[in-house]
Order: C-alpha cells, then structure tokens, then sequence
C-alpha cells in the first residue's frame, strides 16, 4: 500500500485498485471536535480536486477535496452514527470514503509522507 497526502490535508491510501481517502491528524486537530460529517454516495464520479465529502466542527464547516479522480465504491457509514470517530482515528477507521482511480498518474502531482511532513512543520 502506498499512501500520498494533499496541500488541503487529506490522505489518499492505494492498495491495488481501490484507494482510501480521508482527512489527515493536522486536519482533523485544527478542526476541533467532529459533529456531523457528509461522504460521497457510491457511484459517484469525482474529478480531481472535486469537492468530495463535508466535514462539519464545533468550530468550522470544510470540504474534504478529491485528491485524484475516480469512482467512490464505498463512503464511510459509520460516520454518520459517530462522526468523532474522525477525530479519534483520522488516518485509520476515520477514513471518509473509497474510490477507484481513473488515472492512477494523477498520484505523483501528491505528497508523500516525509514531504507532507515537511510541509506542516511550516505552516
């Protein structure tokens, strides 16, 4: 499994052909407390960059971003009953939804961990 990050925070894990998606540990921390979190019906095509999911704070209200294009398979259902589950595990079962890709090129124009890193430590 490979996984690549996006300047807006999200997390995008390929294994095969079907790739997860979510919002990162910066992310979900600079939110503040999930309460309400929207993911994309299954069938759904997404181009790059397309608004995707809504994640919904005590603080604020985002749109989680398409890092690559594609066709969601599957959102997350157990958001909807315990949207804290993003902020307790964002990078695991907080994840929002998964997709197929249509152009498995558009992942090298993304982060990798050591850069995404990199890039935080300076914002």
């Amino acid at each position: 499994m490979s996984r690549y990050f996006t300047e807006d925070h999200e997390w995008i894990e390929v294994d095969g052909d079907v790739a997860t998606v979510g919002i990162t540990e910066y992310a979900q921390s600079q939110l503040g407390d999930i309460v309400f979190v929207e993911v994309p019906d299954e069938g759904k095509e997404l181009s790059k960059g397309d608004d995707a999911a809504v994640v919904e704070s005590v603080k604020a209200a985002s749109d989680v971003y398409a890092p690559v294009s594609g066709t969601v398979v599957e959102g997350n259902s157990d958001l909807a009953d315990n949207p804290a589950l993003v902020n307790e595990d964002p990078e695991g079962e907080g994840w929002f939804f998964k997709m197929t890709l249509s152009d498995e090129s558009e992942l090298e124009g993304l982060m990798n961990e050591a850069k995404y890193q990199a890039f935080v430590a300076k914002l």
